[in-house]
């Protein structure tokens, strides 16, 4: 006898946000608030599983549907935060987007004083695979920093550097790309993304970052999108940002 495949389910606030209706952090407060009902009942848990493609969510008397998969490049500016809502009241990437859309989800993130390509998302198994350590895609910053650089510095950035929590981070690549009389401008190839890492390592090597722009994701580059805008990637750069993801993992499969 033939076993039917698992259904997955998800967490009702998880399945908002998979929706496009809000983000998981607004999708617990609607929750909590007795906003949201799933088949009819009134849900205040927001871990509550749900079947996607079978179960029913309203949300203020409005029914949820699967919306089109979207995939969009933001050229985010020096400034921005990378969230839905921010406690300080600072602008977020939110402010810059089309109305018409529904709810994005960043796929991975820029801090504040970093500028360049960010994309979001309503496809979160995607955003999941371009950020997962295990897929390895380059992503490519050019860096301007407060001194001339020199071989040595390079080569510390390299090998890798112990940074002030004790942990040892390197770059895959790093080389300089132009300098001027007082600052070079570096470019560096990251294949795993932490925690402002490319900032920790410099701070580490007491160079200052004047500034910080990621220009490339895998083979999808930054190319002339102004500052502020976005698009919609066309499905020639959603093919081949799937097509390096599949070929960073094909070794590391059994």
């Amino acid at each position: 006898m033939v076993q039917k495949p698992a259904i997955r389910k998800v967490g009702l606030a998880r399945a908002l946000s998979k929706l496009g209706h809000c983000s998981r952090s607004q999708g617990f407060t609607l929750i909590h608030d007795g906003r949201v009902r799933l088949n009819d009942r009134i849900i205040r848990d927001a871990e509550f599983p749900v079947n996607l493609w079978k179960d029913r969510i309203d949300v203020d008397g409005e029914r949820l549907v699967q919306t089109e998969k979207i995939y969009l490049m933001l050229n985010k500016p020096h400034g921005i935060v990378t969230t839905a809502s921010d406690e300080k009241g600072r602008e977020t990437v939110y402010s810059l987007l089309p109305k018409d859309l529904p709810f994005l989800s960043p796929v991975g993130r820029l801090d504040k004083a970093s500028e360049g390509v960010l994309l979001l998302t309503n496809d979160s198994e995607w955003a999941a695979l371009i950020t997962d350590p295990i897929t390895h895609l380059d992503k490519t910053y050019h860096v301007q920093v407060g001194d001339i650089a020199s071989e040595e510095m390079l080569d510390k950035m390299r090998k890798g550097i112990k940074v002030k929590d004790g942990e040892t981070l390197r770059m895959k690549r790093v080389r300089e790309i132009r300098r001027g009389g007082r600052n070079s401008w570096l470019e560096v190839i990251l294949d795993e993304g932490k925690n402002r890492q490319i900032r920790r390592m410099l701070d580490a090597l007491n160079v200052k970052v004047l500034r910080l722009v990621r220009v490339a994701i895998g083979p999808f580059e930054l190319g002339d999108l102004a500052k502020g805008d976005s698009r919609i990637l066309t499905t020639e750069e959603k093919k081949a940002l799937d097509g390096a993801m599949l070929q960073r993992k094909e070794p590391l499969d059994p």
